[in-house]
């Protein structure tokens, strides 16, 4: 089907995780002159006023990995009505190109694409390839990825990688272009705690009482910003009260562009992200991944930002409040080893990712940059 030279179709996941890309690229499309719609499931709440250019389809969409022999049933249903509502809107629509971003409700219109003989690309924001990808990938024109190893790509599928990176908000990506604030002699320290949505009961509980423990010059210096979800705020801002530790804490902060601005070290999740948006901002970090993420890609991904020598990974179940306060106090104290690993994180991030994407749909798809056979394990 020959499609409109100039729109293209995003399809993601309802979650940041998916959408975060997704919205980087739209803009980089948009700028470009590109007509771009994001066809998303019920959750996925759109761009909004961020890129009013960009209208958002709404499909059916589920994940058969929930909820037994019904819920997969249902999931199947789901996907099936998906696929039909995707196919009718890419006759619709005719988009040049269809670039998915991950999640169930990415499957349906890369299906319709390849039955419709659209370009149909896939975007892979983990070290491990997602299960949604995953079942797509040996039909995609092209995988898309943010690390130069992915683990999970299909043999037949490896030779139609391009490494692109993990486009990040414009934002965030603004912090990596302002110095890292290195840490003073007997100056303040800006300790940021973000333990997201997922496992945020173990980083409620955790972290406060590690931070106690911590010397108490060291923590005379310590400035806490905490996304604190489980645990009452009262009770937690007692401990560090009774610690002399001064602190903030909030459920969700709306301003992490200016958090990761002050932040001298943060200790946070390992989700692709969280990673991407480290590295785009060149802030260190205390990585521990969220144990019971999908095959472990949390690890993956902690892995590879630490081996660039931008961070650190802990195992949650091998953490006490003990350990962490012993490695969190060699850190803090350490401004050198922090303006390294600052550095290396800022290294470790690709900031031309959503214009590689761009380069991927816009192009005739023979003559993107940064090719890189190599990306796949």
């Amino acid at each position: 089907m020959t499609g409109a030279p100039n729109r293209i179709m995003l399809a993601a996941g309802g979650t940041g995780g998916h959408l975060f890309p997704a919205q980087a690229t739209a803009r980089a499309l948009v700028a470009r002159g590109a007509e771009v719609v994001l066809v998303t499931d019920s959750r996925g709440a759109g761009f909004g006023n961020d890129l009013p250019q960009v209208s958002t389809r709404r499909i059916a969409a589920g994940s058969p990995q929930r909820g037994g022999a019904l819920g997969k049933l249902r999931a199947g249903f789901d996907l099936l009505r998906g696929y039909l509502q995707a196919r009718r809107l890419i006759r619709q629509l005719r988009p040049k190109a269809v670039l998915g971003f991950g999640g169930y409700p990415s499957v349906p219109p890369l299906l319709a694409a390849r039955h419709l003989k659209v370009r149909a690309l896939l975007h892979e924001q983990n070290q491990v390839l997602g299960r949604a990808n995953r079942m797509l990938a040996a039909r995609a024109d092209v995988i898309a990825t943010s690390f130069p190893e992915v683990a999970g790509v299909p043999e037949g599928a490896r030779e139609r990688i391009v490494l692109t990176g993990n486009p990040v908000r414009a934002a965030v990506a603004a912090v990596g272009s302002k110095p890292y604030p290195r840490p003073e002699a007997d100056g303040r320290l800006c300790l940021l705690i973000t333990g997201g949505s997922q496992g945020a009961q173990a980083f409620d509980e955790l972290l406060p009482d590690a931070i106690a423990q911590l010397p108490a010059a060291l923590r005379a210096r310590l400035d806490v910003v905490q996304q604190l979800r489980s645990r009452d705020r009262a009770e937690v801002k007692a401990i560090y009260d009774a610690a002399g530790v001064r602190a903030v804490l909030q459920p969700f902060f709306d301003d992490m562009p200016q958090r990761l601005t002050a932040a001298h070290l943060l200790i946070c999740r390992a989700g692709a992200s969280t990673v991407a948006e480290l590295a785009a901002a060149g802030r260190p970090a205390i990585l521990i991944p969220y144990p019971f993420a999908a095959d472990d890609h949390q690890q993956g991904n902690a892995e590879a930002f630490a081996a660039a020598g931008a961070g650190w990974v802990l195992r949650q179940r091998d953490i006490t409040a003990a350990s962490l306060a012993g490695r969190l106090g060699e850190l803090l104290a350490d401004g050198d080893t922090l303006v390294q690993a600052a550095a290396a994180a800022r290294a470790f991030a690709r900031d031309d990712a959503a214009e590689r994407l761009a380069d991927l749909l816009c192009g005739d798809g023979n003559n993107a940059r940064g090719v890189n056979k190599e990306a796949a394990a």
